[in-house]
């Protein structure tokens, strides 16, 4: 895969044919799929879980599916993710006790692990487990809906996580959620982030390559 990364998140696809949805943004040019789970108890509003991600595996879809639980608890709910063919999961420090064993325990289960912050959760959350982290995720919307606006406020959060991570010397990816469409796209590539959520902006489209190769040409 490339080092910059388009995400498209499932939550804005037609899910009355996901299977065709799926192909489609990979066939367009996506690098990895982007996986919403929400409890209706961390945030306000019930999406899917670990059965679609099965149910998508079993069909033959073999992407790196990247699964991004806004659920608490959360600890139950990374054994079934990764037994339905997870390779990455991402959590927020608030839906558990403790991060650092959630971090191990998705690792343990053989899946790249990866803690999110709120827009107005502090980068803080990241000391002293940074290095454990394969990636970090950071929103640019308060979580549970798609299609909102991005918030401008979290650009100079971006590149005090990138800093973090440069300095270290770590390859921890640093993936942006929110708000990400033609026109947010550049500044948030330019402020550190590799790794791109794309919801309405390429489900919402007519053509998902044409969307998918003019957001490559801004961040490449």
């Amino acid at each position: 895969m490339n080092n910059k990364w388009i995400a498209p998140s499932i939550l804005s696809s037609n899910f009355s044919k996901l299977g065709e949805e799926v192909r489609s943004v990979l066939t367009a040019g996506a690098d990895i799929i982007h996986f919403d789970v929400m409890d209706n108890h961390y945030v306000p509003n019930l999406t899917i879980g670990s059965l679609v991600c099965k149910s998508l595996r079993d069909d033959g879809i073999d992407c790196f599916i990247d699964v991004h639980l806004m659920c608490s608890p959360v600890d139950n709910l990374i054994d079934q993710f990764a037994d339905a063919g997870a390779n990455m999961i991402t959590f927020h420090p608030e839906a558990t006790h403790h991060v650092d064993r959630t971090i191990q325990k998705i690792k343990d289960l053989g899946c790249q692990a990866g803690l999110v912050l709120n827009p107005a959760t502090p980068i803080s959350n990241l000391d002293c487990i940074l290095e454990k982290l394969d990636i970090v995720l950071l929103m640019s919307v308060n979580p549970g809906f798609g299609g909102q606006s991005f918030i401008e406020s979290v650009l100079p959060k971006i590149e005090l996580v990138r800093k973090k991570i440069d300095h270290l010397g770590l390859e921890t990816r640093l993936e942006v959620d929110g708000g990400i469409n033609l026109n947010t796209i550049k500044s948030v590539s330019d402020a550190g982030a590799d790794t791109f959520v794309m919801g309405s902006a390429i489900f919402h489209a007519d053509d998902y390559k044409d969307v998918i190769s003019k957001a490559k040409a801004l961040i490449n």
